[in-house]
């Protein structure tokens, strides 16, 4: 059979190419050549450790339900400190489980609190390593919520007082950057928290400080071992009435919005795994950096399934972190930190 190759190649114009013309598996032939094609990449430097710090002497305790995660006294930081600069990350978000508790959280802002003097130390041993100060009220206070409590007259019943909170927080956020820290990340989810921040910050001559925005906070079941790490969960109720409805998206739109036009710097989405529509939804809306936080749960999953070795942690980790790149996260905060990093580095 003789095939008349001009016309041929004329019935062809205009048709999409498929198989056989089009062979998607050529990109594949090898790891260089995937290598060369691949969309996105993750990277040490958009890693975000979190990091537990606590009073007392000779403190380093795991936490039961995040395995390979401690809390550390002041005293016994630097082993910590050093891992984690020598894995070449370059920020830490910082959390403080203090000795003392009261109803208005005021070792938040206390300026020789477990956060103010682990910051401090930590700036002067490692004056390149940015610190993020985890800004909120709920750990440090007695009855664990985010915010002032106060008792309705008519029946009893409590509530958060929205405005009053804020000006702990302010205070909080004050004196964690007169300590030294680089980038304050309030994660109280009151309204107007950026904007009375953002003053607050401005008129103590922190203009340069950056505010990272817990801006879309769920009220999540994937937070309990967090709960376990910084002894915050709430001794009474829940935190439905600040924290959103894990079924909403275009309530994250307005609450993006509303940090937006109040002065926050980075955006963040906390859960990350479950939510990574909400990653997306925010990175097609908005041109500042997005934070995903690759929270407890999500962690210790992982690490439940690797130790029965029903899962590849490092591959399950890596597909995870490369999955919130590409749903359009710059930064993650994880648990997985250093040990990505090391992945990452014996990669090379």
């Amino acid at each position: 059979m003789i095939i008349n190759c001009m016309e041929h190649n004329d019935e062809r114009k205009g048709k999409q190419m498929s198989y056989p013309i089009m062979r998607h598996r050529r990109l594949r032939g090898s790891s260089a050549l995937r290598g060369m094609v691949r969309e996105h990449h993750v990277s040490v430097e958009d890693l975000i450790y979190p990091l537990f710090v606590t009073e007392g002497q000779g403190v380093k305790d795991e936490i039961t339900s995040m395995p390979g995660v401690y809390h550390f006294s002041l005293d016994l930081l630097e082993e910590e400190l050093s891992d984690v600069v020598s894995n070449g990350i370059t920020a830490i978000l910082l959390f403080g489980v203090p000795d003392s508790k009261d109803s208005c959280g005021s070792s938040a802002f206390d300026d020789n609190g477990i956060v103010q003097r682990a910051t401090r130390q930590i700036k002067a041993a490692y004056p390149e390593l940015l610190v993020i100060a985890d800004t909120c009220l709920c750990q440090f206070t007695d009855h664990g919520h985010c915010g002032v409590v106060k008792q309705h007259e008519s029946d009893g019943s409590v509530y958060i007082d929205n405005d009053e909170s804020l000006e702990l927080l302010v205070k909080t956020a004050v004196s964690q950057a007169r300590a030294g820290a680089d980038i304050i990340a309030p994660s109280n989810m009151m309204d107007g928290f950026v904007f009375a921040i953002r003053a607050g910050l401005d008129d103590a001559g922190f203009e340069q400080t950056p505010i990272m925005s817990y801006s879309v906070k769920y009220a999540s079941a994937f937070y309990g071992p967090f709960r376990d790490a910084a002894h915050s969960a709430p001794q009474f109720g829940d935190r439905k009435t600040y924290q959103m409805d894990p079924a909403n998206v275009r309530e994250a739109l307005r609450e993006a919005e509303s940090d937006v036009q109040e002065g926050a710097d980075f955006l963040m989405v906390k859960p990350a795994l479950a939510y990574m529509d909400v990653i997306r939804t925010l990175r097609d809306s908005f041109d500042l950096p997005i934070v995903a936080y690759n929270v407890s749960a999500e962690y210790s999953m992982v690490k439940a399934a690797a130790a029965n070795r029903w899962i590849n942690e490092k591959e399950i980790v890596m597909e995870m972190l490369v999955g919130f790149k590409r749903a359009g996260a710059d930064l993650i905060i994880t648990y997985s930190a250093k040990d990505a990093a090391k992945w990452l580095r014996s990669n090379k």
